[in-house]
């Protein structure tokens, strides 16, 4: 039914997207533009590579799945989308152009191929971070979520514009199909490329070529993420240790490995983390005693994951919290106890979120980390019958802090 639905509606889709473009003039085709897409670290790599181009003195246009930014003019991205239809993105490139950007930064997932919204964006390069199984109930197949994301592979090299690059992660085994791709340019990155790593609390350094970065960003994925903001900084012209005074003045990403500091003896983290490799990445990053809240990625998909971040969860955390998430139409409570099936110790179960969150906080001793997970930026939990809720994470966390901080820290 769902691919029969989406069989019928293509057309619907694509007639938006060729309708928006000439309605405004195709203004991707006055831009330098570069689609970030994979199954993790696209949204970091998009925030990244904003601040990298912004503070080389280029007026920048961003699109993602944490906000929407036109220069230094921004708004929080509240639509539950990364890249949102019905003409949005040629109307959000067409207002860059008014004004005064020379570049865009769109991060573009799957879910966008299946209804043309990475049409007509004429991208001068793409970033691919990675490959994983996601979204496997939505598209019916890992293979065919894999064949989704290379669509957007291929509408680079059906882009006009010269020299084209992609620029891929050839640490992951998904990669050469891009690599493949008839562009001009292609660069491959690889953690290899990064000597002299030190990995510390919250902070990640490393040198590339001769030139050292230091991150305010934790684990070796910070590190990734930095290689394809590098490459994409090497086909553009911009000079690398211009990249590394962005890199190392980028304070936070928000929702993404974001720490809420006030005063507290303990780290307190909101990330997303919404696959069991990017679970198991944070955890890691954080090599000390870790209490964890998390849920799932929502009710009525990936429902394969849940028992698997259960137990990624139980082999890494002193504590660990399940809480309710974006349960949609289904029952917040069997969501639960699938991940908790994949458990050895029993969790505790609190189901309202903002609890979850204030128990794992007052459980914290000093030197712990809180490892909050699932939302990152997402504005809403998602009830039954469409209903939604105003959420964030890091709000809750900062409010939950301030009742026992230090008065000069509230």
């Amino acid at each position: 039914m769902r691919k029969l639905r989406r069989t019928i509606l293509s057309p619907y889709h694509y007639l938006w997207a060729i309708g928006s473009a000439l309605y405004y003039g195709f203004p991707a085709r006055k831009l330098t533009v570069v689609g970030v897409t994979g199954t993790k670290g696209k949204s970091s790599v998009t925030e990244m590579l904003y601040a990298t181009l912004s503070a080389s003195g280029k007026k920048v246009a961003v699109a993602g799945t944490i906000r929407f930014a036109i220069g230094g003019e921004h708004r929080p991205n509240l639509t539950k989308m990364t890249l949102p239809g019905r003409g949005f993105i040629q109307q959000f490139l067409a207002e860059a152009v008014r004004k005064g950007c020379t570049h865009a930064v769109i991060e573009i997932t799957s879910e966008s191929t299946l209804q043309h919204r990475h049409r007509f964006l004429f991208l001068d390069a793409l970033i691919f971070t990675n490959l994983h199984p996601e979204h496997i109930e939505s598209h019916g197949s890992f293979e065919k979520y894999a064949a989704a994301k290379l669509r957007i592979g291929k509408a680079l090299a059906a882009s006009p514009k010269r020299p084209r690059a992609m620029i891929a992660n050839a640490d992951n085994p998904h990669s050469a199909p891009y690599l493949a791709l008839p562009v001009e340019v292609k660069l491959p990155f690889s953690y290899a490329e990064a000597r002299e790593v030190v990995l510390g609390a919250g902070t990640a350094m490393f040198t590339y070529g001769d030139v050292p970065f230091r991150l305010k960003l934790p684990g070796s994925f910070s590190i990734m993420n930095a290689l394809a903001v590098i490459k994409a900084c090497e086909f553009l012209k911009v000079p690398l240790a211009q990249a590394s005074n962005a890199l190392s003045a980028l304070e936070r990403i928000p929702g993404r490995t974001e720490r809420i500091d006030l005063g507290q003896p303990f780290t307190a983290v909101v990330d997303y983390a919404h696959t069991p490799d990017s679970l198991k990445a944070l955890y890691d990053a954080y090599p000390v005693r870790r209490i964890c809240v998390l849920g799932n990625t929502g009710g009525g998909r990936d429902t394969w994951k849940r028992p698997l971040m259960g137990k990624i969860a139980d082999e890494h955390c002193a504590t660990v919290i399940l809480t309710n998430e974006d349960p949609y139409d289904e029952d917040p409570r069997e969501i639960i106890e699938s991940m908790a099936a994949g458990m050895q110790h029993s969790p505790e179960i609190i189901m309202d979120r903002r609890e979850a969150i204030a128990r794992a906080l007052s459980l914290a001793q000093p030197g712990d980390a809180v490892l909050i997970t699932g939302k990152g930026t997402d504005p809403f939990i998602m009830g039954p019958r469409g209903t939604k809720l105003p959420w964030s994470d890091a709000q809750v966390v900062r409010e939950e802090l301030a009742k026992t901080a230090p008065e000069g820290a509230r």
